[in-house]
């Protein structure tokens, strides 16, 4: 067995960024890895605007009665300069008039007569964004490598940039083994179970931004194990198998990648749920042999497939980040000989708290996880309060 931070850094070393990419309308490119870096073609703000809706002026003058001389609404330029005892009306993001160098706000002010107002504070802020404050003319503002999300799609608008160069979608087929295994539209008679680690996995990967390949149910021969093997990796950039790595007497798949020419890295990793996790290389080509019990595929993909997806399509942050969290209960396991991945769920307090969870076929625990606590080896018990590492979903 290998530690989780050693899987994890080998399937990171042997994933290589394929450098393909491909033009897609701006509507389409969240969830995205953007493959250019991005420039402004303009200054932002263009002009010195209003933050606010109120009243240019002088500051030195706002002490004293100031008279309207022009209302300027957003989208039109200013036809007076702002001259001692005089003000304009303002829309917020209008431009600022020449003489002016504050805008008072609205509820600060107080209306004398139509053409009359005055200041009603101690003092004001100039209320104004400066010409360029937020970007100059030629500035980068996003990163190759950036995951394109909806904030991301505001300022490539805010740019001009109307189609998007985003890295191609590797190809990611899924697999499931078991003569257990029925689709989910059938009723499973004795002894069988529905095969829901095939659609969890598939939209797993929908999510991490790849193409998902539905390769459907592999049966527990060594036949249908090499062809559906050899099928998938001629046919895409990742094969995920769920079931079938472990130690039983049907549990083809480490046998027949290896008879397929896949150089397996690991097999076994020291983590609970996940031990009998399988990953190799062809070429460029991946394979993830993850375990049959639903919680333990769902995590492992998300340890080890998702960065190894984000970071063939060029991603600068293949992996989510580790935070720091308080824990909300005390916590205590029997066995501290692997390191743990808690189901968890982080409250609305900010801290952290392990789901009811009965084991690695607990499929149902996974309905309230949107976190995993991470317990490294060695460690038995945690304290209520005390700050744990935490991988958010």
């Amino acid at each position: 067995m290998i530690k989780l931070e050693q899987s994890i850094s080998t399937v990171l070393e042997f994933t290589q960024e394929q450098h393909c990419k491909e033009l897609v309308p701006l509507w389409e490119s969240t969830n995205r890895v953007l493959a250019v870096d991005i420039f402004s073609d303009i200054n932002m703000p263009p002009f010195n605007k209003a933050a606010v809706d109120g009243y240019a002026c002088r500051k030195v003058d706002i002490s004293e009665k100031l008279r309207i001389i022009e209302i300027i609404p957003a989208g039109q330029f200013p036809q007076k300069v702002i001259e001692k005892g005089t003000c304009s009306k303002i829309m917020t993001g209008a431009p600022v008039p020449k003489g002016a160098d504050c805008i008072l706000m609205v509820e600060e002010t107080e209306v004398l007569s139509d053409d009359t107002i005055r200041f009603t504070g101690k003092d004001t802020k100039t209320n104004i964004a400066l010409f360029a404050e937020d970007i100059k003319q030629g500035d980068m503002v996003l990163p190759k490598g950036t995951l394109i999300e909806p904030q991301h799609v505001a300022i490539l608008a805010a740019v001009g940039v109307s189609q998007v160069q985003v890295a191609l979608k590797p190809k990611v087929v899924v697999l499931s083994t078991g003569d257990e295994l029925v689709e989910t539209d059938v009723i499973p008679k004795a002894g069988q179970i529905r095969n829901s680690n095939g659609h969890q996995l598939y939209t797993q990967v929908n999510r991490a931004g790849a193409i998902p390949i539905y390769g459907g149910i592999i049966d527990d021969t060594l036949e249908a194990t090499r062809n559906a093997i050899s099928k998938a990796i001629g046919e895409s950039d990742i094969v995920i198998l769920t079931g079938g790595v472990s130690m039983g007497d049907f549990d083809y798949v480490p046998q027949v990648l290896q008879e397929q020419g896949v150089d397996l890295k690991f097999q076994t990793i020291a983590v609970q749920p996940g031990k009998p996790t399988v990953f190799g290389v062809k070429a460029d080509k991946l394979v993830f042999g993850l375990p049959g019990n639903p919680v333990s595929s769902f995590l492992q993909f998300e340890l080890h497939v998702r960065p190894a997806v984000q970071k063939i399509m060029g991603s600068n942050s293949p992996q989510k980040n580790i935070i720091r969290v308080p824990l909300a209960v005390d916590y205590k396991r029997k066995r501290a000989g692997r390191h743990a991945m808690v189901p968890a769920q982080i409250n609305e307090r900010g801290e952290v708290q392990p789901v009811t969870y009965h084991g690695s076929a607990h499929i149902f625990a996974l309905s309230a996880v949107n976190a995993f606590i991470s317990v490294p080896i060695g460690v038995e018990s945690i304290q209520k309060g005390d700050l744990v590492d935490v991988r958010p979903l």
